[in-house]
Protein backbone atom coordinates (compact mmCIF):
# COMPACT_ATOMS: atom_id res chain seq x y z
CA UNK A 1 0.00 0.00 0.00
CA UNK A 2 0.91 3.72 -0.68
CA UNK A 3 0.10 6.34 1.50
CA UNK A 4 -0.52 10.27 -0.34
CA UNK A 5 -0.44 13.25 1.67
CA UNK A 6 -1.45 16.07 -0.73
CA UNK A 7 -2.47 19.54 -0.19
CA UNK A 8 -5.11 21.35 -1.85
CA UNK A 9 -6.50 24.40 -2.55
CA UNK A 10 -10.12 24.83 -1.01
CA UNK A 11 -11.45 25.32 -4.50
CA UNK A 12 -10.02 22.27 -5.96
CA UNK A 13 -10.64 19.80 -2.61
CA UNK A 14 -14.13 18.73 -4.11
CA UNK A 15 -12.81 17.73 -6.96
CA UNK A 16 -9.83 16.21 -5.03
CA UNK A 17 -12.08 13.56 -3.08
CA UNK A 18 -14.29 12.73 -5.85
CA UNK A 19 -11.19 11.61 -7.87
CA UNK A 20 -9.75 9.51 -4.95
CA UNK A 21 -13.50 7.98 -4.27
CA UNK A 22 -13.67 7.07 -7.66
CA UNK A 23 -10.25 5.53 -7.88
CA UNK A 24 -10.71 1.26 -7.32
CA UNK A 25 -8.17 0.58 -4.60
CA UNK A 26 -8.01 3.45 -2.48
CA UNK A 27 -9.31 3.85 1.28
CA UNK A 28 -8.52 5.66 4.39
CA UNK A 29 -9.65 8.49 2.87
CA UNK A 30 -8.80 11.79 5.52
CA UNK A 31 -9.98 15.75 4.69
CA UNK A 32 -8.65 18.13 7.68
CA UNK A 33 -9.81 21.58 6.33
CA UNK A 34 -8.12 24.80 5.81
CA UNK A 35 -4.62 22.27 7.65
CA UNK A 36 -2.33 23.72 5.62
CA UNK A 37 -0.67 27.02 5.90
CA UNK A 38 2.65 27.23 3.17
CA UNK A 39 1.06 26.59 0.96
CA UNK A 40 -2.51 27.35 2.22
CA UNK A 41 -5.48 24.77 1.49
CA UNK A 42 -6.50 21.69 2.49
CA UNK A 43 -5.00 18.72 3.88
CA UNK A 44 -6.17 15.37 2.17
CA UNK A 45 -4.56 11.74 2.99
CA UNK A 46 -5.44 8.49 1.75
CA UNK A 47 -4.18 4.86 1.32
CA UNK A 48 -3.98 3.55 -2.25
CA UNK A 49 -2.56 -0.08 -2.99
CA UNK A 50 0.39 0.32 -5.43
CA UNK A 51 -0.88 -0.98 -8.54
CA UNK A 52 -3.42 2.02 -8.39
CA UNK A 53 -1.14 4.42 -7.84
CA UNK A 54 0.20 5.61 -10.78
CA UNK A 55 -3.10 6.22 -12.07
CA UNK A 56 -3.98 7.98 -8.90
CA UNK A 57 -1.42 10.36 -9.41
CA UNK A 58 -2.00 10.76 -12.84
CA UNK A 59 -4.90 12.16 -12.18
CA UNK A 60 -3.99 14.45 -9.48
CA UNK A 61 -1.18 15.74 -11.85
CA UNK A 62 -3.83 16.31 -14.21
CA UNK A 63 -5.67 18.87 -11.52
CA UNK A 64 -1.99 20.31 -11.53
CA UNK A 65 -2.32 19.64 -7.94
CA UNK A 66 1.68 19.61 -7.84
CA UNK A 67 1.92 23.48 -9.03
CA UNK A 68 -1.16 24.56 -6.87
CA UNK A 69 0.00 22.36 -3.90
CA UNK A 70 1.74 18.87 -3.09
CA UNK A 71 1.48 15.79 -3.54
CA UNK A 72 3.42 13.27 -1.34
CA UNK A 73 4.21 9.73 -1.61
CA UNK A 74 5.42 7.53 1.04
CA UNK A 75 5.09 3.63 0.82
CA UNK A 76 3.42 1.96 3.56
CA UNK A 77 5.55 -1.63 5.46
CA UNK A 78 3.02 -2.36 7.73
CA UNK A 79 -0.96 -1.96 7.32
CA UNK A 80 -3.35 -3.78 9.31
CA UNK A 81 -6.77 -3.42 7.93
CA UNK A 82 -9.39 -5.22 6.44
CA UNK A 83 -10.18 -2.18 4.30
CA UNK A 84 -6.90 -1.78 2.98
CA UNK A 85 -6.64 -5.93 2.28
CA UNK A 86 -10.37 -5.14 0.36
CA UNK A 87 -8.97 -2.36 -1.62
CA UNK A 88 -5.56 -4.45 -2.91
CA UNK A 89 -8.07 -7.09 -3.57
CA UNK A 90 -10.16 -4.95 -5.61
CA UNK A 91 -7.24 -2.90 -7.64
CA UNK A 92 -6.13 -5.14 -10.80
CA UNK A 93 -3.01 -6.76 -11.13
CA UNK A 94 -0.76 -7.62 -8.65
CA UNK A 95 1.47 -5.16 -6.37
CA UNK A 96 4.95 -6.47 -6.93
CA UNK A 97 4.38 -5.99 -10.70
CA UNK A 98 3.12 -2.14 -10.32
CA UNK A 99 5.07 0.52 -12.22
CA UNK A 100 5.25 3.92 -10.34
CA UNK A 101 6.42 5.93 -13.33
CA UNK A 102 6.80 9.01 -11.60
CA UNK A 103 8.97 7.56 -8.90
CA UNK A 104 10.79 6.08 -11.27
CA UNK A 105 11.28 8.99 -12.74
CA UNK A 106 12.77 10.85 -9.47
CA UNK A 107 14.67 7.70 -8.55
CA UNK A 108 16.63 7.91 -11.90
CA UNK A 109 16.96 11.55 -11.45
CA UNK A 110 19.07 11.38 -8.59
CA UNK A 111 21.17 8.24 -9.53
CA UNK A 112 21.75 9.71 -12.83
CA UNK A 113 22.95 13.44 -11.71
CA UNK A 114 26.96 13.64 -12.57
CA UNK A 115 27.93 14.55 -9.09
CA UNK A 116 31.05 14.35 -7.14
CA UNK A 117 29.67 11.70 -5.25
CA UNK A 118 29.24 9.41 -8.74
CA UNK A 119 32.44 10.21 -9.90
CA UNK A 120 34.27 9.49 -6.94
CA UNK A 121 32.45 5.74 -6.69
CA UNK A 122 33.22 5.12 -10.53
CA UNK A 123 36.64 6.23 -10.33
CA UNK A 124 37.40 3.95 -6.93
CA UNK A 125 35.37 1.36 -8.62
CA UNK A 126 37.60 1.58 -12.24
CA UNK A 127 40.76 1.52 -10.17
CA UNK A 128 39.59 -1.79 -7.81
CA UNK A 129 39.21 -3.30 -10.96
CA UNK A 130 42.15 -2.04 -12.58
CA UNK A 131 43.97 -3.89 -9.77
CA UNK A 132 42.00 -6.78 -10.87
CA UNK A 133 42.99 -6.99 -14.35
CA UNK A 134 46.52 -6.66 -13.65
CA UNK A 135 46.51 -9.38 -11.07
CA UNK A 136 44.04 -11.52 -12.81
CA UNK A 137 41.96 -11.83 -9.63
CA UNK A 138 37.94 -12.18 -9.84
CA UNK A 139 37.30 -11.20 -6.63
CA UNK A 140 38.16 -7.47 -6.78
CA UNK A 141 36.45 -7.53 -10.61
CA UNK A 142 33.05 -8.81 -8.58
CA UNK A 143 33.87 -5.93 -6.06
CA UNK A 144 34.52 -3.36 -8.53
CA UNK A 145 31.47 -4.36 -10.18
CA UNK A 146 29.49 -3.84 -6.99
CA UNK A 147 30.46 -0.44 -6.27
CA UNK A 148 30.47 0.78 -9.59
CA UNK A 149 27.59 3.34 -10.28
CA UNK A 150 26.59 3.27 -13.48
CA UNK A 151 23.73 1.28 -13.54
CA UNK A 152 21.88 4.56 -11.93
CA UNK A 153 22.38 6.79 -15.44
CA UNK A 154 21.71 3.50 -17.43
CA UNK A 155 18.11 3.15 -16.23
CA UNK A 156 17.77 7.28 -16.49
CA UNK A 157 18.36 6.69 -19.92
CA UNK A 158 15.70 4.14 -20.27
CA UNK A 159 13.23 5.91 -18.44
CA UNK A 160 14.08 9.21 -20.80
CA UNK A 161 13.25 7.31 -23.82
CA UNK A 162 10.17 5.48 -22.78
CA UNK A 163 8.45 9.17 -21.38
CA UNK A 164 10.29 11.11 -24.11
CA UNK A 165 11.92 13.06 -21.23
CA UNK A 166 14.87 15.01 -23.48
CA UNK A 167 16.23 16.58 -20.69
CA UNK A 168 16.67 13.42 -18.22
CA UNK A 169 18.23 11.76 -21.13
CA UNK A 170 21.16 14.31 -21.55
CA UNK A 171 21.46 14.04 -17.70
CA UNK A 172 21.83 10.85 -17.91
CA UNK A 173 24.26 10.21 -20.97
CA UNK A 174 26.35 12.88 -19.63
CA UNK A 175 27.07 11.58 -16.38
CA UNK A 176 27.31 8.01 -18.31
CA UNK A 177 29.89 9.64 -20.47
CA UNK A 178 31.96 11.75 -18.60
CA UNK A 179 31.70 9.33 -15.64
CA UNK A 180 33.86 7.01 -17.58
CA UNK A 181 35.85 9.06 -19.42
CA UNK A 182 37.09 10.95 -15.86
CA UNK A 183 37.59 7.18 -14.08
CA UNK A 184 39.21 5.71 -17.27
CA UNK A 185 41.53 8.98 -16.91
CA UNK A 186 42.57 8.69 -12.99
CA UNK A 187 42.94 4.89 -13.65
CA UNK A 188 45.91 5.65 -16.72
CA UNK A 189 47.37 8.03 -14.28
CA UNK A 190 47.39 5.06 -11.38
CA UNK A 191 48.57 2.73 -13.43
CA UNK A 192 51.41 5.19 -14.01
CA UNK A 193 51.74 5.55 -10.65
CA UNK A 194 51.36 1.36 -9.90
CA UNK A 195 54.34 1.23 -12.29
CA UNK A 196 56.39 3.12 -10.91
CA UNK A 197 56.24 1.91 -7.69
CA UNK A 198 56.30 -1.80 -8.99
CA UNK A 199 53.45 -3.00 -8.61
CA UNK A 200 52.22 -2.61 -11.78
CA UNK A 201 53.99 -4.06 -14.85
CA UNK A 202 53.58 -4.42 -18.65
CA UNK A 203 54.17 -8.45 -18.25
CA UNK A 204 50.94 -8.83 -15.97
CA UNK A 205 48.94 -7.29 -18.35
CA UNK A 206 50.50 -9.12 -21.62
CA UNK A 207 49.67 -12.62 -19.55
CA UNK A 208 46.87 -14.97 -19.89
CA UNK A 209 44.61 -14.09 -17.37
CA UNK A 210 42.59 -16.85 -17.63
CA UNK A 211 40.47 -15.93 -14.77
CA UNK A 212 40.08 -12.10 -16.36
CA UNK A 213 40.74 -11.91 -20.37
CA UNK A 214 37.04 -12.34 -21.35
CA UNK A 215 37.15 -8.39 -20.36
CA UNK A 216 38.76 -7.49 -23.76
CA UNK A 217 37.99 -10.17 -25.78
CA UNK A 218 34.01 -9.58 -26.56
CA UNK A 219 31.66 -11.82 -27.72
CA UNK A 220 27.76 -12.66 -28.35
CA UNK A 221 27.60 -13.96 -24.67
CA UNK A 222 28.73 -10.78 -23.54
CA UNK A 223 25.94 -9.44 -25.50
CA UNK A 224 23.28 -11.84 -24.09
CA UNK A 225 24.39 -11.53 -20.81
CA UNK A 226 24.21 -7.74 -21.13
CA UNK A 227 20.59 -8.16 -22.36
CA UNK A 228 19.24 -10.10 -19.72
CA UNK A 229 21.34 -8.48 -16.93
CA UNK A 230 19.13 -4.94 -18.25
CA UNK A 231 15.94 -6.72 -18.21
CA UNK A 232 16.99 -8.10 -14.29
CA UNK A 233 18.12 -4.11 -13.41
CA UNK A 234 15.08 -2.36 -15.30
CA UNK A 235 12.83 -4.74 -13.20
CA UNK A 236 14.49 -4.29 -9.92
CA UNK A 237 14.29 -0.85 -9.84
CA UNK A 238 10.41 -0.82 -11.25
CA UNK A 239 9.23 -3.81 -8.54
CA UNK A 240 8.31 -3.45 -5.15
CA UNK A 241 10.91 -7.04 -4.98
CA UNK A 242 14.14 -4.79 -6.09
CA UNK A 243 16.70 -7.24 -4.17
CA UNK A 244 18.22 -8.26 -7.74
CA UNK A 245 19.93 -5.25 -8.35
CA UNK A 246 23.35 -5.84 -6.55
CA UNK A 247 23.14 -9.00 -8.59
CA UNK A 248 22.98 -7.13 -11.84
CA UNK A 249 25.86 -4.82 -10.76
CA UNK A 250 28.20 -7.54 -10.95
CA UNK A 251 27.16 -9.51 -13.66
CA UNK A 252 28.07 -7.16 -16.45
CA UNK A 253 31.66 -6.01 -16.82
CA UNK A 254 31.35 -2.57 -17.58
CA UNK A 255 33.69 -0.73 -14.75
CA UNK A 256 36.04 -3.75 -15.73
CA UNK A 257 36.55 -3.34 -19.30
CA UNK A 258 36.79 0.22 -18.61
CA UNK A 259 39.62 -0.35 -16.24
CA UNK A 260 41.37 -2.90 -18.66
CA UNK A 261 41.44 -0.66 -21.25
CA UNK A 262 42.44 2.23 -19.29
CA UNK A 263 45.68 -0.49 -18.14
CA UNK A 264 46.02 -1.38 -21.30
CA UNK A 265 46.46 1.70 -22.39
CA UNK A 266 48.94 3.40 -20.26
CA UNK A 267 51.30 0.44 -21.84
CA UNK A 268 50.40 0.67 -25.30
CA UNK A 269 48.79 -2.48 -25.42
CA UNK A 270 46.63 -0.81 -28.07
CA UNK A 271 44.90 -4.11 -29.16
CA UNK A 272 43.55 -4.64 -25.88
CA UNK A 273 42.25 -1.53 -24.84
CA UNK A 274 40.13 -1.41 -27.86
CA UNK A 275 38.85 -4.79 -27.15
CA UNK A 276 38.16 -3.66 -23.76
CA UNK A 277 36.29 -0.88 -25.25
CA UNK A 278 34.57 -3.04 -27.54
CA UNK A 279 33.44 -4.71 -24.47
CA UNK A 280 32.13 -1.47 -22.41
CA UNK A 281 29.99 -0.40 -25.53
CA UNK A 282 28.43 -4.20 -25.74
CA UNK A 283 27.42 -4.26 -22.81
CA UNK A 284 26.16 -0.76 -22.50
CA UNK A 285 24.22 -0.76 -25.58
CA UNK A 286 22.26 -4.67 -24.08
CA UNK A 287 22.04 -3.09 -21.12
CA UNK A 288 20.10 0.38 -22.61
CA UNK A 289 18.59 -1.93 -25.21
CA UNK A 290 17.10 -4.53 -22.96
CA UNK A 291 16.36 -2.14 -20.19
CA UNK A 292 14.00 0.16 -22.21
CA UNK A 293 12.04 -2.59 -23.70
CA UNK A 294 11.66 -4.24 -20.28
CA UNK A 295 9.83 -0.50 -19.39
CA UNK A 296 7.99 -0.26 -22.90
CA UNK A 297 6.51 -3.44 -22.24
CA UNK A 298 5.44 -2.91 -18.85
CA UNK A 299 3.38 0.17 -19.98
CA UNK A 300 2.11 -1.68 -22.39
CA UNK A 301 0.92 -4.23 -20.07
CA UNK A 302 -0.32 -2.10 -17.61
CA UNK A 303 -2.37 -0.34 -20.36
CA UNK A 304 -4.38 -3.01 -21.38
CA UNK A 305 -4.74 -4.15 -17.66
CA UNK A 306 -6.79 -0.24 -17.24
CA UNK A 307 -8.73 -0.94 -20.59
CA UNK A 308 -9.93 -4.22 -19.79
CA UNK A 309 -11.27 -2.68 -16.07
CA UNK A 310 -12.64 0.45 -18.09
CA UNK A 311 -14.10 -1.93 -20.69
CA UNK A 312 -15.52 -4.12 -17.30
CA UNK A 313 -16.36 -1.00 -15.49
CA UNK A 314 -18.98 0.27 -18.58
CA UNK A 315 -20.20 -3.57 -19.24
CA UNK A 316 -21.45 -2.84 -15.72
CA UNK A 317 -23.17 0.12 -16.15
Amino acid sequence: MLHLRLITPAARTDDVIRLIENTVGTTHLVVVPGAARNPSGDVVMCDVAREAGDELIGALKKLELEETGSISVENIDLSLSERAEQAKDDAPGAGADAVLWEHLADATHEESTLSATYLAFITLATMIAACGVVLDNAILIVGAMAVGPEFGPLAGLNTAIVQRAPRLALRSLIALLVGFAVAMVATVGFSYFMDSVNLFSADQLSAERPNTNFIYRPDWFSFVVAVLAGCAGTLSLTSAKSGALVGVAISVTTVPAAANAAVAFSYDKYNQAWGSTEQLLLNLLGIILAGTLTLLLQKWLWAKQRQRRSASQASAL
